[in-house]
């Protein structure tokens, strides 16, 4: 909690600006949990320094811009930008080897799932500005989707959550959890839903040169 009571003084101090500069600098893999900085943007306004909905839309705009930021620079700059130092730090060979394998195996379905990995997410979106694996407008799409989910959650704890704080710490332990869960979730739907789609293109396939067959039989039929 040390680390959000900084954000906290920070925050009540300089307001929107602050925290739409930090989650921006979050986007950009600084070593600042977006969750924390969220929750610490919706904590000033249950303490009177702000508006919780403003701050909804602060935290999206913030998180939105450090996003595409990243996205765009990889998409200007391709496989160069693994020689700016800071993204060599984010980004080693090895894990974009990692990532681009992710994208055969997922997809773009990775651009939504990799709002809620910290760990790769800048990787992520660097890799698919720079390798061109999906436009511009259907990754601000996924991501927004996404960030639409996590952003209120994490605001609007704060916001309830700013004069409890052994309440709020609680429930961010169980928010992070939660969206654990969610994504687990997501996955199975997913997995579900593309192994019957599968199946059933299989079973369309198997049962097309049967219909073709009977079809040429009855003519033989006819004809004789």
């Amino acid at each position: 909690m040390e680390l959000l009571n900084s954000l906290v003084d920070v925050f009540g101090r300089n307001g929107y600006i602050a925290v739409f500069l930090a989650l921006i600098l979050c986007g950009a893999g600084l070593p600042l949990p977006e969750d924390i900085t969220l929750v610490a943007g919706g904590i000033i306004t249950g303490l009177g320094y702000g508006d919780v909905h403003t701050m909804v839309g602060v935290g999206m705009a913030g998180v939105l811009m450090g996003d595409s930021t990243m996205f765009l620079l990889g998409r200007h700059f391709g496989g160069r930008i693994m020689r700016w130092r800071f993204v060599a730090r984010l980004l080693t060979p090895e894990r974009y080897a990692k990532v681009q394998e992710k994208f055969e195996k997922y997809g773009n379905r990775l651009m939504f799932v990799a709002r809620f990995l910290p760990g790769m997410r800048t990787a992520v979106f660097i890799t698919a500005g720079a390798t061109h694996r999906v436009g511009f407008l259907r990754f601000l799409l996924l991501d927004g989707m996404a960030a639409a989910i996590s952003v209120p959650i994490w605001v609007y704890l704060g916001y309830l959550g700013a004069h409890n704080h052994e309440w709020l710490a609680m429930w961010i332990r169980r928010g992070q959890a939660g969206l654990w869960l969610a994504i687990g979730a997501a996955v199975i739907v997913v997995g579900v839903l593309w192994w019957r789609r599968k199946h059933t293109e299989r079973r369309c396939g198997q049962e097309q040169p049967q219909k073709n067959l009977s079809s040429r039989l009855r003519g033989n039929d006819e004809r004789s």
